[in-house]
């Protein structure tokens, strides 16, 4: 087994962050994840992962989760920025609280969690974030004005962050989904989500496990030479972005 090392993911009741967790549990790490509105399912909690509630857009409720997790399993040395949120309109109808609370929960939470993770990653000479980002932010979808500038934010965010920490054997990678199998998917409803598979090559959504594998290797030793990189997990949606 490879080293173990102390994993932070947002957002890890469900979806992506769920599926995450799962997977860097499963492979003998040390896992803590956040929650706000939905409990952690006993099948995480039981594998030892720490849960622990938190509203991301607060940065002393994230300090807490820092304090907290370092005080379990030792500093931070994986970070998987995986919560968010949408609240779709066109820009005409989107008030000022409907874009600053996407900007808020979705972007202006990674820069309060790398502030967290990074002073000790820098002196431990390693570590790994990972944004997870969404080809919305390459594509551009109509009424999501709010949610793809908060997507697109964390590619300029983690490009140049990347540059700052590489001497440091410190990678910032994104990760860009497609359609995901996840509640924020099918909320969407049967005709626009099956509008959506038919524009996709694969002729599927992707399921969370298909992302959790691409963090996992963007989180591995095997990718230490992989830094500021925007990585698709779309069935091809977004070629050519």
């Amino acid at each position: 087994m490879t080293q173990s090392r102390t994993v932070l993911i947002t957002g890890g009741s469900k979806g992506i962050g769920y599926a995450c967790a799962d997977i860097f549990a499963k492979a003998g790490h040390k896992v803590a994840v956040t929650y706000r509105n939905h409990e952690i399912p006993a099948a995480l909690t039981n594998n030892g992962v720490l849960a622990i509630r938190c509203d991301i857009s607060d940065p002393e409720q994230i300090a807490k989760v820092f304090a907290r997790v370092e005080e379990t399993f030792g500093p931070v040395e994986i970070l998987i920025a995986n919560a968010g949120m949408t609240k779709d309109t066109l820009m005409l109808r989107m008030s000022e609280n409907a874009w600053t609370e996407v900007i808020q929960t979705n972007l202006t939470s990674a820069y309060y969690l790398t502030k967290h993770a990074l002073g000790k990653m820098v002196k431990g000479h390693w570590g790994r974030i990972i944004y997870i980002s969404s080809i919305v932010a390459q594509m551009g979808i109509p009424g999501q004005a709010n949610y793809g500038a908060s997507k697109a934010g964390l590619i300029g965010l983690a490009r140049s962050l990347a540059r700052e920490v590489a001497s440091r054997s410190i990678t910032i990678n994104v990760i860009a989904p497609g359609a995901v199998d996840t509640d924020m998917l099918n909320v969407l409803g049967e005709e626009k989500v099956k509008m959506m598979i038919d524009q996709i090559p694969m002729q599927r959504a992707a399921s969370p496990d298909d992302v959790a594998a691409a963090v996992e290797f963007l989180a591995s030793e095997r990718a230490g030479y992989i830094t500021g990189v925007v990585l698709p997990v779309d069935g091809g949606l977004a070629m050519g972005f």
